[in-house]
């Protein structure tokens, strides 16, 4: 283990498809390894963008996400190093598409993953991101469950705070039967478009409801961002001066913030 504090474990999650989970995780991972902190990155999305994102390709999958759920596989098992020093991915397979059918019947089927980093705590990473299916499905749950803190990426749209409402009753409920000490890290307003009066009255409406939890950077909309995944690098390799890298550069640096306040207090 690192000398910067224990390992932390931050699910990002929202049950909404196309609101830059993915491009979070993977970008947020990057950042926080390029200063120094040993990122492990789980995909639990059956599409894998996140493996794919970080150079991985299917068939270079051999153990991955699927193979911890179901009890095949010890987590260190399924580590590759990626391009990026420090960042290290458990990658995704297309059979989780179908594994909370398979797990529904075991007896602890939402503390899953949870019991695979407890039996992973000697591996010498200081943040754990799980990357989460658009779903609030089992796998979600399990997500939720084996964390800390959840991270919401939150898309400047008209019902941001339609979905958002759903996802924090879910989180609620998590905390009361599965995990009491889950936080919410943080929301992270992404696909921010300073030409759109809509992205300024969404922001303004979720600052308003949430407050402080709410991250003061913002991920703008960005084309580099949405190339640097078919080249297989996070945008931060792909392009460190476009401006959703350094966003994302100073999203890490709100995260180490908060975590530094966190512990102080």
């Amino acid at each position: 283990m690192s000398e910067h504090r224990r390992r932390r474990v931050l699910a990002v999650v929202n049950q909404k498809g196309g609101v830059g989970k993915t491009t979070t995780a993977v970008n947020l991972g990057t950042a926080l390894a390029a200063v120094g902190r040993r990122v492990l990155l789980i995909d639990l999305d059956a599409q894998g963008n996140a493996s794919t994102g970080l150079g991985l390709a299917p068939e270079q999958r051999h153990n991955t996400s699927y193979d911890v759920l179901t009890g095949g596989l010890a987590l260190a098992e399924t580590v590759h190093t990626t391009s990026v020093p420090g960042l290290h991915i458990c990658p995704a397979s297309a059979d989780l598409s179908g594994v909370d059918l398979e797990i529904v019947g075991e007896e602890r089927r939402a503390h899953l993953l949870y019991d695979a980093l407890a039996a992973d705590e000697g591996q010498a990473h200081d943040y754990v991101i799980i990357d989460c299916p658009p779903s609030l499905s089992l796998v979600t749950i399990n997500a939720m469950t084996a964390a800390d803190a959840v991270l919401v990426p939150l898309q400047c749209e008209f019902y941001a705070l339609e979905g958002l409402s759903q996802l924090l009753r879910t989180i609620e409920r998590v905390r009361t039967s599965l995990n009491p000490d889950l936080t919410i890290q943080g929301i992270v307003l992404t696909m921010y478009d300073a030409r759109n009066r809509l992205s300024g009255q969404v922001a303004q409406d979720v600052r308003e409801h949430m407050g402080d939890v709410v991250y003061r950077t913002v991920i703008p909309r960005n084309v580099r961002i949405s190339e640097a995944p078919s080249h297989g690098k996070p945008a931060l390799l792909y392009d460190h001066a476009c401006a959703g890298s350094q966003a994302y550069i100073q999203l890490a640096s709100e995260l180490l913030r908060r975590e530094r306040d966190l512990i102080a207090a």
